[in-house]
């Protein structure tokens, strides 16, 4: 897994297991790597591994069996899709919009290229 300086490596790795689930590659019910196991792999402490993990357990992303591992929760694609259409419509498509107003495009343009 290659890190880009500018966002913590924890998010990254959230991100990274969430376009994971979405694309399909990992599914509900399908057992993750151990915190260890993932620190290992992808060459981060375990601990970082772990706060990643906490925050995709608190988000309901995934759920921990005591003693057998991490799991991908049953809800885990939805509750990923509804945060990232939240994030692009408060975030990214704002920022969108005003550079193709400043631009001069016209919203018709991108649905004609699509």
């Amino acid at each position: 897994m290659e890190f880009n300086e500018l966002k913590p490596i924890y998010l990254q790795i959230n991100d990274s297991l969430c376009e994971r689930i979405l694309s399909g590659e990992v599914k509900a019910g399908d057992r993750i790597p151990s915190v260890r196991e993932f620190g290992a792999e992808i060459g981060v402490n375990p601990n970082t591994v772990a706060r990643s993990y906490e925050k995709l357990t608190d988000a309901g992303i995934i759920f921990n069996k005591r003693g057998i591992g991490y799991f991908v929760s049953d809800e885990a694609k939805e509750i990923i899709l509804e945060a990232e259409r939240k994030e692009f419509l408060e975030n990214e498509l704002p920022q969108i919009l005003k550079r193709m107003a400043l631009l001069g495009i016209d919203p018709s343009v991108i649905t004609k290229n699509i």
